[in-house]
């Protein structure tokens, strides 16, 4: 399974969204001092009544802490837009 989908899988399990979009933006840092080509940086645009009706901050580590560790060793940077 790819890491998309694995990150998908893992916040549709968890979190139950309408609609989940990850676009990879990794190509953008590239000429960045800390850029590993193993680690990607991505935006995740994510559909969800039960996110919007949390406080920013919380949504946010609550999806940190589903994607733990991809964040330990696969994602440099994550960009969240709930909607």
């Amino acid at each position: 399974m790819s890491l998309f989908n694995e990150i998908k899988a893992k916040i549709n399990k968890n979190l139950s969204p309408e609609n989940i979009e990850i676009i990879d933006k990794s190509g953008l840092h590239t000429k960045h001092k800390s850029f590993d080509p193993n680690r990607y940086h991505l935006k995740i645009v994510i559909s969800s009544e039960k996110l919007k009706e949390m406080d920013r901050l919380k949504a946010h580590k609550l999806i940190f802490s589903i994607l733990k560790d991809e964040m330990k060793y696969k994602i440099h940077a994550l960009e969240i837009e709930i909607k």
